[in-house]
């Protein structure tokens, strides 16, 4: 019996933000707002960098529950570098795996060196898995 393979790309959200590092948190949290996301991906600063992540988890312990000001918080001081990024022909499965071995929650889905989407929790499952019990 074959067994059916759903993607990382067939289920990342591909609408995603990548902003600079010296964005403030404010205006993350105002990007993040506008498309419904629960990351931004911090941009390399050249080639030889790696990517950033900032997750609201990220915000809520690290500038919410500080009582740090968002305007005056630069997201490059609350990140995560560097993300583990998901091939975008990796099994679903594969990708749940390397969540739970790295303790992920989102990476960004990454091909010939450019982000193209975010994949999480929410999409390996509603999306991902949903797809295979159908």
């Amino acid at each position: 019996m074959d067994r059916k393979v759903i993607k990382a790309r067939d289920v990342m959200q591909d609408k995603h933000l990548e902003l600079d590092g010296m964005a403030t948190v404010k205006q993350a949290l105002e990007a993040m707002r506008s498309i419904k996301s629960n990351a931004v991906i911090v941009k390399k600063r050249d080639e030889h960098d790696a990517y950033g992540i900032v997750l609201l988890s990220d915000i809520a312990k690290r500038v919410l529950a500080l009582d740090r000001a968002p305007e005056r918080v630069n997201i490059y001081e609350i990140m995560s570098k560097p993300v583990i990024p998901v091939e975008p022909d990796m099994d679903v499965r594969y990708v749940a795996r390397m969540f739970d071995s790295f303790g992920l929650s989102s990476a960004p889905v990454v091909e010939k060196g450019r982000v193209i989407g975010i994949v999480s929790y929410d999409e390996l499952v509603f999306d991902g898995l949903c797809e295979l019990i159908d």
